[in-house]
């Protein structure tokens, strides 16, 4: 009675309007209001919880239960909208499965229970267990994630969750496998791609397991980048395979979208996960520049899952969810992939939908990256930066206290290989503009008689092979007195001397870390092939400028494909002044030359030499030796050493071949 006093002492103007009590209007727009304000989203139904393993599974419906029961504890439940779920249509999961896939799925519903017994060893294989409600999850997992995404691309909703299962990460185009049947977030982008005006998607994919199905999908695909930081262990962790390894970048049009951080070893931490996102996710993420980001947030990696065996936080999470919400204008879905451990999972989940609704993550404590963390990073800076400008290894070089005083052993070979031609051959360093000096100085050696000699060979070439020998596997430390570096090019250059031949000897092997630019120039896309750049800048200043009559070009290894890319780029000056090109392949990629210059073509199909395994692809019933590969000589040697060493006879005899018909 008192509280009813003072309302109408203070609002005397609204009890004279209208005989209803004041609550009650402002009980009826406030509903209203906060629908208006909705900018985060979930998706959860009780019917995914009907599929469940007679026998107890790890892949458990309180999975999601869980969760769901976590986030709505917190009030948080609240303040999102519940974005409905439906299956997966047919036409939406043919974007990535085959129809033989779909009908696979759709048949477990059919199965009786003695054809559920049947199979279960068949399905034990895949790691997946059936039973009649499996199909109806499977499919509205799917469809959930599709419809959390296309809330987010048609503007309707900032962020999203779906909180689904079965995971989908493991399903590939045409096999279910790893707790998942439907590729959901796959499916899903490829639904955002086909009808809203989003083409660039980023997938980032934190969940303990390479999600080999995800890559797979886009693997060739330049329109969707996926990044997956995971346990990899030498490919011996699930799903198993180097294809989740550091050199597994994507294929075709989509080299460098498929981005693998692998951890070699469990009990990785919150500082390896930000150090990881630090140098890698995000540098790489900026530089794509996400319409959308899709979180495959398994939580699995999660401290307590005893599957991940790592130590990953709630408030780790929450930093990773944190960085990824600046990208694409904030437009984040979060999908459940992955996670065993009940309290982990519901902890690392809220900590995530606390963010996706504003909160800023909680403080980290001071943390460094370990050993293994800094290590794996590095290797993938070294990967990714052939793609990624804005990746920079030498910001994640593992470093010890030491540093001031260490030499890299790279640094220390080429300053042997310096001496030795120097004091051998009395070779000199060829000079070279500074922003070339910096990253391949040292590293291109001539003789005295470059300029006047009418017979040049340029020998393009990486590092010889280190042989080491460890005091043991523990410590991994290096027997100094059986290690040794093998150099395949001693004959060959004891050979070129011996014929009085001029000599260029190139090692395109590059100085750690040298991020300079390159003369403008000489670089419409410099930053992306340094050594063909120093390879035609050595051509227009040196070989092109001397008296030669007779230029032999020898690639091997690595460096063939770079001097195949500087004749490309001087191809007339190849046609007129090159003789011959020898390009020692070994197992290695056979150079091509480009299809758009008949000239180049015919000319190369008859001045080279392509030494190549006798069981390389190109050999391969579906593969096809073509002009523009040039002359295809087979040598029966699988090591890159030795086939120098043994190609040597028919490099000498070419060589001298082409003498006499100059005479």
């Amino acid at each position: 009675m008192d509280v009813d006093d003072e309302e109408t002492q203070h609002v005397p103007v609204r009890v004279q309007r209208s005989p209803s009590p004041p609550p009650r209007p402002r009980a009826q727009s406030e509903p209203f209001q906060l629908r208006k304000e909705f900018t985060v989203g979930y998706v959860y139904s009780m019917d995914m919880l009907v599929h469940a393993s007679v026998h107890g599974h790890p892949e458990q419906p309180d999975r999601i239960s869980k969760i769901y029961q976590a986030i709505r504890g917190a009030n948080l439940i609240a303040k999102m909208k519940q974005i409905p779920i439906r299956p997966v249509y047919r036409n939406e999961a043919l974007l990535v499965h085959t129809e033989e896939h779909w009908d696979k799925v759709l048949a477990i519903q059919s199965m009786t229970a003695q054809d559920i017994t049947d199979s279960e060893s068949y399905y034990e294989s895949l790691s997946l267990y059936v039973m009649d409600g499996t199909t109806r999850a499977a499919k509205l997992s799917c469809g959930g994630v599709i419809e959390a995404c296309l809330k987010v691309a048609q503007g309707h909703l900032k962020k999203s969750f779906a909180i689904v299962r079965p995971p989908g990460h493991h399903a590939e185009p045409d096999e279910h496998m790893g707790f998942c049947f439907f590729n959901n977030v796959a499916v899903a982008a490829k639904v955002i791609q086909l009808s809203t005006p989003i083409k660039r998607i980023l997938i980032l994919d934190w969940d303990v397991h390479h999600g080999n199905g995800t890559q797979r999908a886009f693997n060739d695909d330049p329109t969707v980048l996926y990044i997956s930081i995971h346990r990899y262990e030498r490919g011996q962790f699930y799903p198993c395979g180097p294809f989740g390894g550091v050199e597994s970048c994507g294929e075709g049009a989509g080299t460098g979208y498929s981005v693998n951080i692998p951890w070699p070893t469990k009990g990785m931490t919150d500082a390896d996960y930000i150090h990881a996102f630090q140098q890698i996710v995000m540098p790489i993420a900026l530089e794509f520049a996400p319409e959308l980001v899709i979180i495959s947030a398994g939580f699995d990696a999660a401290d307590g899952d005893d599957l991940g065996e790592c130590h990953v936080s709630p408030t780790g999470y929450a930093h990773m969810t944190h960085m990824l919400a600046s990208l694409a204008g904030g437009k984040l879905v979060v999908a459940l992939e992955g996670g065993y451990n009940l309290d982990s999972i519901s902890n690392s989940a809220l900590a995530v939908a606390r963010v996706l609704l504003g909160d800023a993550p909680p403080e980290l404590p001071p943390m460094m990256a370990s050993e293994a963390g800094t290590e794996t990073v590095w290797q993938v800076a070294l990967e990714q930066s052939r793609y990624w400008k804005s990746v920079n290894p030498k910001a994640c070089e593992p470093r010890e206290e030491l540093d001031e005083i260490t030499f890299s052993i790279p640094e220390i070979l080429k300053g042997h290989r310096q001496h030795f031609l120097y004091s051998q051959y009395q070779m000199l360093q060829v000079p070279l503009m500074p922003a070339y000096e910096e990253r391949y100085g040292s590293q291109v050696m001539c003789t005295e008689d470059l300029l006047e000699n009418k017979t040049i060979v340029m020998f393009v070439h990486e590092f010889g092979n280190l042989r080491i020998e460890l005091d043991g596997s523990t410590t991994c430390d290096v027997n100094m007195e059986h290690s040794y570096l093998i150099d395949f090019s001693k004959d060959l250059i004891a050979w070129v001397k011996s014929e009085n031949f001029a000599l260029v000897d190139v090692n395109l092997f590059p100085r750690p870390f040298s991020a300079s630019a390159l003369p403008t120039a000489l670089r419409p896309k410099a930053a992306e092939n340094p050594a063909r750049d120093l390879l035609a800048y050595i051509w227009d200043n040196y070989i092109q400028l001397s008296s030669a009559t007779c230029i032999v070009l020898i690639g091997h290894g690595l460096g063939c494909q770079s001097l195949m890319d500087m004749i490309n780029i001087r191809r007339a000056n190849m046609i007129r002044y090159v003789n011959l090109v020898v390009q020692v392949v070994g197992m290695g990629k056979i150079p091509l030359i480009p299809k758009d210059s008949e000239n180049l073509r015919m000319w190369y199909s008859k001045n080279s030499l392509v030494i190549v395994h006798p069981k390389h692809p190109a050999f391969a019933p579906e593969s096809k030796i073509l002009k523009r590969h040039g002359q295809v000589l087979q040598i029966d040697e699988v090591k890159p050493i030795k086939t120098m060493i043994k190609a040597l006879p028919l490099i000498r005899d070419n060589v001298q071949e082409l003498g006499r018909s100059q005479t």
